[in-house]
């Protein structure tokens, strides 16, 4: 991996995770997204273990140049990669619908 798309990669792993941060203690998603997500915090666990995979995969592109290291490191960084992506669309999926408050 070059260090062009390193430093592109970071400043948006850390985007990720501010926003999967903010939706796990807060609740609080990007307005593009508030329809479609109908459960924030497991929303954001999915944007966390996004980030982290991203910076897995940068650290493992950039800084480590063991031969034999870095295709099992990209690997483990894409199957991170997919796992938040199954937890962000589950948080999109399961759950009660944010919109129906229920007041009984």
């Amino acid at each position: 991996m070059k260090v062009y798309l390193a430093v592109l990669l970071a400043p948006m792993a850390l985007l990720i995770a501010a926003s999967g941060l903010a939706a796990v203690t807060s609740g609080w998603v990007l307005p593009m997204n508030r329809r479609r997500v109908r459960t924030p915090r497991l929303y954001g666990w999915g944007q966390l273990v996004m980030a982290f995979a991203l910076f897995w995969q940068v650290i493992f592109g950039v800084i480590i140049s063991d031969s034999s290291a870095r295709p099992w490191g990209t690997l483990i960084g894409s199957a991170m990669l997919l796992a938040g992506l199954v937890v962000m669309m589950v948080g999109q999926l399961a759950g009660r619908d944010r919109g129906s408050r229920d007041t009984a």
